[in-house]
């Protein structure tokens, strides 16, 4: 098992390989955001608090929508030595940020990072939503490390426990989002697929994210639990 902090939404640290990771930075105040693509978003919340120490990889999703990546955690990228998203992304984002292809890897002193696929939304989302990625972190004599992203597929996490699996440490990213798009289709995992997708890649170890703090997450810490505990899981899993 390793240790791991989260700061509300999809926002969590951890150590792995003597390296500091942070997934998907959002550290602005409650209030109303735009985001690139010009969809608004509320946050409710405040983060629970920010990093003590530098960083050393962000571990980014995507950067179309402001909660999975807010105006202070886009400043907090200039500070980063490396941080890893879609191709797509990393061109937006230029300094530090390389973009990575599904299945690909880039090697990081004792540990491996491979892009693993994810889709947020339903099939055929992608000219909506924009291309997202999760990660999957290996290194030798260390317990595997997957972090979901933004991903409604449970096909994408078959996909991935059949390379990766079984899971060490399990990120997953619940919290059901619903929008007015795709007539209301879930555009992360719900409560129960998220359990699911804990049990696809017996995952030995599930940190739940990215439930609470935005209006839009429809599912949060009751349905995870209940959800949970249904499947037999409860005593593995970090609720945030």
């Amino acid at each position: 098992m390793i240790t791991v902090q989260t700061f509300g939404g999809p926002t969590a640290l951890f150590e792995y390989g003597g390296l500091r990771f942070l997934t998907d930075p959002t550290f602005d105040q409650p209030g109303d955001y735009v985001s690139p693509s010009g969809t608004k978003l509320t946050k409710l919340a405040p983060p629970s608090g920010r990093p003590a120490e530098p960083i050393d990889v962000v571990l980014l999703s995507h950067d179309q929508h402001a909660d999975n990546l807010d105006d202070a955690g886009r400043a907090l990228l200039a500070e980063v030595p490396l941080t890893l998203t879609t191709p797509d992304g990393a061109q937006r984002l230029g300094g530090t940020a390389r973009g990575l292809a599904p299945w690909e890897s880039i090697k990081l002193g004792a540990v491996t990072v491979t892009a693993v696929p994810a889709r947020h939304g339903p099939e055929g989302c992608e000219p909506i939503t924009g291309e997202v990625t999760g990660f999957v972190l290996t290194g030798e004599g260390l317990p595997s490390v997957y972090v979901s992203g933004d991903n409604a597929s449970l096909e994408r996490v078959r996909e991935i426990a059949g390379r990766f699996g079984p899971i060490g440490t399990a990120l997953i990213f619940a919290g059901a989002v619903r929008t007015g798009l795709f007539d209301g289709a879930l555009l992360t995992l719900d409560s129960e697929q998220a359990a699911e997708a804990a049990r696809i890649l017996g995952a030995e170890q599930i940190v739940l994210v990215h439930f609470d703090s935005w209006a839009h997450f429809t599912e949060g810490r009751d349905a995870l639990a209940e959800a949970f505990t249904a499947a037999g899981l409860a005593d593995r899993v970090q609720l945030g």
